[in-house]
């Protein structure tokens, strides 16, 4: 799963893919981003222990959608589908949002400040091979607006983490959530990957 993953992504990074594997890959993103986002979860706001991380300047569901209707034309969402693996990832999201907030906080955690590091390359590169305007539409989802300095924001984030109000045990299962949020995310390479099998 390790190989599909660099596969695909290296594939897609060094150009050898076309616009519409971006597409696609945008569009699953559009799924998770709704579960890590939707009624479920703006319902921890409260939560002493999800609220701290619902930062309004964080949200991408509204930049996807910008991002998909120049992508795939405003009728984008008659043709969005989910693959099998980004379902599992949206639905447990969805889950650990209505049931377990520290769950929640694991991949709120390796999403977001993942798009905050790694997404910046993606970014660059789909610019560069597809000429999306800078920042603009097609790569508004790597765009935080809100977040001037990435660096201090990461930091302030991760002293949120490490506030956390929790034992060690509930510690370790937030830890293996965000172990299993990985591998969710790498089982829709895996399925990209397949679909579009360039380097297979």
């Amino acid at each position: 799963m390790e190989a599909e993953t660099s596969t695909f992504m290296g594939d897609l990074l060094g150009g050898r893919l076309g616009v519409d594997a971006f597409a696609r890959y945008t569009e699953q993103l559009w799924f998770v981003y709704r579960a890590l986002e939707g009624a479920a979860a703006r319902r921890l706001a409260d939560d002493p222990v999800a609220g701290p991380f619902l930062r309004p300047e964080l949200l991408r569901t509204a930049a996807l959608e910008r991002d998909l209707a120049h992508l795939r034309g405003p009728d984008w969402r008659a043709g969005a589908a989910p693959l099998p693996a980004t379902a599992a990832y949206a639905e447990r999201v969805e889950e650990c949002a209505r049931t377990w907030p520290g769950g929640y906080v694991a991949h709120h955690y390796t999403r977001y400040l993942g798009d905050l590091s790694g997404g910046q390359i993606i970014r660059d590169k789909a610019e560069r091979t597809w000429g999306f305007p800078r920042k603009g539409d097609g790569v508004r989802f790597y765009v935080f607006e809100g977040i001037p300095n990435p660096a201090a924001f990461k930091r302030t984030y991760r002293e949120l983490l490490d506030g956390v109000r929790a034992d060690d045990l509930e510690r370790q299962r937030i830890v293996d959530e965000c172990k299993r949020a990985f591998a969710l995310n790498t089982a829709v390479f895996h399925e990209l990957g397949r679909e579009f099998p360039l380097s297979a």
